[in-house]
């Protein structure tokens, strides 16, 4: 199984670009985020003639998720948010479907904002609820995925600039713990496991020339448990999909399952 996820930043904005992706590297599973549109605005069809299936969540303007699916693979028990009643106004930052055996998640974590922001404490409590969701609902000796766009870093050889970035959002103290208990649930970063010694990225902001000069965050993570783990040949971030006009700012982080 090949499974990649991708913070593609307006699906219909990115629709051409995100065929073209698809058609050269065909992954099995694709877990989109932050579509910004309503499911009746997703270009289902262009997905169809891709060759995907699909199951989403979508909302008007701002997040969406999605998880796309190529057969003979199947989306089945599909399950959309956190399953508890602290959803704030319904924004769709989560979805989950059981593909291929293996339990597959696909979040949008809050942003956050800034340390000062009420939006802080909101993205806080919001790791805690998906930690909450993951014991209620999975066991860590069995086949899960979480995947997404985290909006942390895990330390700093995820930062470009560790000191100009300490103690900001993304790579805060508060937010690093919080990803790291939910890590701690049963997870291994696959990424990581690939690749020790950082450096390398999946967001660079739009403003200024930060992706030239390499002057990012890995912030999009692929997080499995051990038997899943144990099957990953593979796990890179295609920074050749953030190059060029009208690209997300984010780049697909791809895995390979055996």
């Amino acid at each position: 199984m090949k499974l990649a996820t991708w913070n593609i930043n307006s699906i219909r904005a990115r629709e051409a670009r995100l065929a073209a992706w698809l058609d050269r590297e065909r992954p099995d599973v694709l877990c989109l985020q932050e579509t910004k549109t309503e499911d009746a605005g997703f270009p289902t069809e262009t997905l169809k003639r891709a060759g995907y299936d699909v199951a989403l969540w979508g909302q008007k303007s701002y997040n969406g998720v999605a998880i796309c699916v190529r057969p003979p693979l199947a989306i089945e028990n599909v399950a959309r948010g956190l399953g508890d009643d602290g959803e704030k106004n319904d924004e769709a930052r989560l979805i989950a479907a059981t593909v291929g055996g293996i339990r597959v998640v696909c979040v949008y974590v809050p942003n956050g904002q800034d340390l000062e922001s009420d939006k802080f404490p909101y993205k806080l409590a919001w790791y805690g609820r998906l930690r909450a969701l993951l014991e209620r609902s999975a066991k860590a000796d069995q086949p899960v995925i979480v995947c997404g766009d985290f909006n942390v870093t895990a330390d700093d050889r995820d930062v470009c600039a560790p000191d100009k970035w300490r103690g900001q959002i993304h790579c805060s103290d508060p937010e690093r713990k919080a990803l790291a208990d939910l890590v701690g649930w049963g997870f291994v970063d696959l990424f990581r496991k690939f690749h020790p010694d950082g450096g390398v990225y999946s967001w660079w902001d739009y403003r200024g020339v930060a992706f030239f000069k390499n002057q990012g965050l890995r912030i999009d993570h692929i997080l499995a448990t051990a038997p899943v783990a144990a099957r990953c040949t593979a796990c890179r971030i295609d920074r050749d999909a953030r190059k060029g006009q009208d690209a997300s700012d984010h780049a697909p982080v791809i895995a390979e399952i055996s």
